[in-house]
């Protein structure tokens, strides 16, 4: 029995290295061809194609904002997603009849709709610019999105590199392979990120985008019951935050149910999440694993303690994730809609 648990034990754990194996190689493609690509970015690219663009999508964004405020860390959860899955192309706007594309495959399968929504509507109002039709990307919009949503919500403003393409496929397989999971160590985190061109430093600040949003019960279910043979919480956490998270997500959880990612501050984009995790509030383990591990923990405090170095790393590291996977020529095009390729 034990040598049989044991060979099969080792198949599983080679099985999981081939898949990173394999999922690490396209990454490398798509971001040693992002790293060229992206020379082509630069800050005020419309001004003279279409100079009323920026201030149409944050108007738009703004609105769409103001009635769910959803729409905020949703637009940043599909930016993201989008650029660690193929690039940042749009790809994730794409929409399949029988539902199988990226935003409904694994973790992509709970992205806002209220988000999804925002952008069409702020690409319909460029689209609807004089003489702006068909040449505002998709993906530009996304990054636009992305960036309003920050500055709408108390974080800092910035100006954001455009000139992107979208992309003309989607790929609904990778998705699971490429983009974090909620009970990720620090080990994990680094890799995935690195694959992309980021350090440790870029995903500790990206990660401060949680300091707005929302995830639901059964991404961190394990972190607030023990199961099987498991008697202690790892990452730590906090007592008192722990029983609220029971209240909140009972063990017979509905599947709606959900926590603010930072209970302190949730409408706010502050560096509140990084205080959060000082005191084992880390809603996910991925959060808290950023403060145990003591590789990552000066970054947190720094953060904690300094809202302006916080700022200054997001905007630099949002900047590096709107890099990757640059479509250019005949790989890309400028979408009519952004459900679907021309």
């Amino acid at each position: 029995m034990a040598g049989g648990s044991s060979s099969s034990c080792s198949c599983e754990k080679k099985k999981l290295l081939l898949m990173w194996w394999r999922a690490g190689v396209l990454l490398a493609a798509v971001t040693l061809a992002g790293v060229v690509d992206a020379q082509q970015l630069r800050q005020n690219y419309y001004g003279s194609s279409c100079p009323s663009a920026e201030s149409t999508v944050r108007s738009v964004i703004s609105q769409h904002v103001q009635q769910s405020f959803a729409v905020a860390p949703g637009t940043l959860r599909l930016f993201f997603h989008d650029c660690f899955v193929r690039g940042c192309d749009a790809s994730v706007m794409l929409m399949a009849p029988n539902g199988d594309d990226e935003s409904h495959s694994g973790a992509d399968a709970t992205l806002s709709p209220d988000a999804v929504d925002a952008i069409n509507k702020a690409k319909a109002a460029v689209e609807a610019l004089p003489g702006c039709a068909g040449k505002v990307s998709c993906a530009d919009i996304l990054a636009m999105a992305a960036r309003d949503v920050v500055s709408l919500t108390g974080g800092p403003s910035y100006n954001v590199e455009l000139g992107r393409l979208d992309g003309k496929t989607f790929n609904r397989a990778i998705v699971k392979h490429v983009l974090p999971g909620p009970g990720f160590d620090l080990n994990q985190l680094n890799a995935l990120f690195a694959s992309n061109g980021l350090t440790q430093f870029d995903m500790i600040a990206l990660s401060g985008a949680h300091t707005i949003g929302v995830t639901h019960c059964d991404k961190f279910v394990r972190r607030i019951y023990t199961f099987k043979q498991r008697l202690a919480y790892n990452p730590p956490m906090n007592l008192e935050f722990l029983r609220s998270l029971r209240r909140v997500c009972p063990i017979n959880f509905s599947p709606t149910s959900f926590a603010m990612l930072d209970a302190t501050t949730p409408r706010a984009f502050d560096n509140a999440y990084f205080n959060n995790l000082r005191y084992n509030k880390g809603l996910l383990a991925s959060d808290q694993v950023l403060f145990t591990d003591r590789r990552s923990r000066p970054t947190v405090n720094l953060f904690a303690a300094n809202a302006t170095a916080f700022n200054e790393a997001f905007v630099a590291a949002m900047a590096k994730l709107g890099r990757i996977g640059i479509k250019t020529g005949a790989g890309g095009e400028v979408r009519r809609v952004c459900t679907a390729v021309n």
